[in-house]
């Protein structure tokens, strides 16, 4: 063991610092006293035995027994003439009169498809990577005042093909969905998680295979080359990464070495028994190490340009979704889950360390403060975090009725008043359109002809809030069912006028997003906005200005959520600025009525149509 793992990185182990801790464990191709074959190594402290079994061996756990490292907990062993795509698993040994058991190698590089569960071996450095243009650009164009557009995707879903509805593959995916998110203006794809998980409906949030991208489309060659065709074509790719908890599959991670290895030992901390998981034990070297690397190995492997963070609120509360008695406090006696916001500040500045350019994202739906504040000031280090109360006073607000929308204006300013206190995304997420909440479309009171005009606006408005843009995939285009991940995309629908006028609208507005500096130059100070109206003058009816660094750059919003056609609006900005419109969202372009949007000049007025709004931009002097 001694020539596998160095003195100063056996210490690093023994710390939770080892952050590349994927070149070490696992199975690796490599040559021996002349030999090729696999190092094969693997954390089980409290293992009385471990073997490694496959193909090569006929699984007989009797002859490639591994030797342990008794300072790491590590075991390891070279076998000769194993080559790529041997299948293999773990067998371990509580004690020397009690029965083996199997177990899939943690850091393996690719696992089989399910319900098959074994590890294969794989060589992840082969790739010809052709993305060092985007690579050497990605820094600038992550920047906080660049715009970004995200298009949610879960890959199984988006799109399926054939008579019996096969998955697309990863290069397959590369073609027909990068095409599609290139002509739609998105500036990135945020993929929905890709690393190997045994059951369909979990949607990749419980992974049994943190190192190796489902083999349900492909190879992580084929991965790559997805990621590689993404840069290829100016899109970036965000990765949803799961931290917070991990499934009981009996191959998996759970009592990995016969003991609570990478889960709590104490029950009240342990169980997550909203998903039925274990959760992390992040006061653990063994655990932060193989977390941490975790995150580093899909930005330095796949080129991945940023990582969504699941479920943070539930890594950063004791009693997160427990009852009293159900949940152990703290060391100080509070429900703060010190562990892991340590584990969360280290994840944060490892990235940015690492890798300056990639962006991490903070799913977390409570009040912490700082999430995106530097971990030198306090904060967990985060770029952005996931703007669930706008998102959730947003569609509480679209699901009105337009009398009682007149009467809670809050639902659309409040979120200004806390805008600047993070870097905000605004999630109009998969969440939103599962589970009997309705697609999008049908969020709206009335019948379609309400309902898609409803539809654009609140489109409009997500595009006029600060904040980067996040979408679901079938938003784009009104999908009219609930997502479902054991189907396709209802593509259909683009046959009818109503879907390809949200599509083209939708279209229009990524566009204009990317070209309005006034729009992403600010996102993070209150310099960038200014109410014009705040719904009172006419209920139900707003206005703002979008300013980008030099203010004579902006943009006006007006947005009427009411059911009145307003004649003559007249906004403050018009007095001595003449405007143009430069978007009517009541267009028959996109499926409108043509109403409203034609400035008088004389009165200093525009007319809105109900359910509509517009963009205006002052005339070139």
């Amino acid at each position: 063991m001694e020539k596998i793992i160095s003195k100063d990185n056996k210490w690093l182990w023994n710390e939770g610092k080892y952050h590349r801790a994927y070149e070490l464990l696992g199975a690796h191709l490599t040559e021996k006293d002349g030999e090729k074959g696999v190092q094969f190594t693997v954390w089980a402290p409290n293992a009385h035995r471990v073997s490694v079994v496959g193909d090569f061996n006929n699984w007989n756990g009797d002859v490639d027994v591994m030797e342990k490292d008794h300072d790491s907990g590590l075991w390891s062993t070279f076998v000769p003439g194993v080559e790529k795509w041997a299948l293999y698993k773990y067998e371990l040994k509580t004690g020397e009169h009690t029965p083996p058991f199997l177990k899939a190698d943690p850091y393996a590089y690719v696992s089989e498809l399910r319900p098959k569960v074994a590890s294969l071996v794989y060589d992840v450095d082969s790739y010809s990577w052709e993305d060092d243009e985007w690579m050497a650009q990605r820094q600038e164009r992550q920047r906080h005042d660049r715009p970004m557009s995200i298009y949610e995707v879960h890959l199984g879903s988006w799109r399926r093909k054939g008579e019996h509805q096969e998955y697309l593959t990863y290069r397959e995916l590369a073609d027909e969905l990068v095409s599609y998110v290139s002509e739609m203006g998105f500036t990135h794809i945020e993929l929905m998680p890709v690393a190997e998980h045994p059951y369909d409906p979990s949607w990749g949030y419980q992974i049994m295979g943190y190192f190796a991208p489902t083999s349900r489309f492909g190879d992580p060659d084929d991965f790559m080359y997805f990621v590689d065709q993404c840069h290829k074509n100016d899109i970036g790719v965000l990765l949803d990464w799961v931290p917070a908890h991990f499934p009981r599959d009996e191959q998996g991670l759970q009592m990995y070495d016969g003991s609570p290895l990478y889960e709590y030992e104490d029950p009240k901390r342990r169980e997550q028994k909203d998903w039925g998981t274990h959760i992390f034990d992040y006061g653990k070297a063994g655990v932060r190490n193989f977390l941490l690397s975790n995150a580093l190995f899909w930005c330095d492997k796949y080129h991945i340009d940023g990582l969504r963070v699941d479920a943070v609120a539930a890594m950063l509360y004791l009693d997160y979704s427990k009852e009293d008695g159900e949940w152990s406090p703290n060391e100080y006696g509070g429900r703060e889950h010190l562990e892991a916001i340590e584990f969360l500040k280290q994840f944060n500045a490892m990235i940015h360390k690492e890798y300056p350019g990639i962006l991490t994202f903070a799913e977390e739906s409570t009040s912490w403060p700082g999430v995106t504040h530097p971990t030198e000031h306090g904060g967990l280090g985060f770029d952005f975090k996931w703007n669930m109360g706008w998102m959730n006073d947003t569609l509480t607000y679209m699901e009105m009725e337009p009398g009682d929308r007149r009467l809670n204006a809050d639902n659309i300013t409040f979120p200004m008043v806390y805008a600047m206190s993070e870097n905000f995304v605004l999630p109009l997420s998969h969440d939103e359109v599962v589970h009997m909440k309705k697609p999008l479309v049908y969020k709206s009171p009335g019948f379609h002809h309400e309902q898609f005009p409803n539809l654009r606006l609140l489109y409009l408005y997500q595009m006029g809030h600060p904040g980067k843009k996040l979408l679901f995939m079938g938003g784009e285009f009104g999908q009219t069912s609930e997502w479902a991940e054991d189907k396709s995309l209802d593509w259909h629908l683009l046959e009818y006028d109503p879907h390809r006028g949200v599509k083209r609208f939708y279209k229009d507005l990524l566009a204009l997003y990317r070209e309005e500096e006034s729009l992403f130059e600010q996102d993070n100070r209150y310099e960038g906005f200014e109410w014009t109206d705040l719904g009172r003058t006419h209920g139900g009816v707003f206005s703002f200005l979008r300013k980008a660094r030099d203010p004579s750059n902006h943009l006006l919003f007006i947005l009427n959520f009411s059911d009145d056609v307003i004649g003559e609006y007249k906004p403050g900005p018009f007095q001595g600025v003449d405007y143009k419109v430069i978007l009517n969202s009541d267009s028959r372009f996109y499926g409108g009525n043509d109403q409203g949007g034609i400035i008088d000049r004389f009165n200093n007025s525009v007319p809105v149509a109900p359910f509509s709004g517009l963009i205006l931009k002052p005339e070139e002097q």
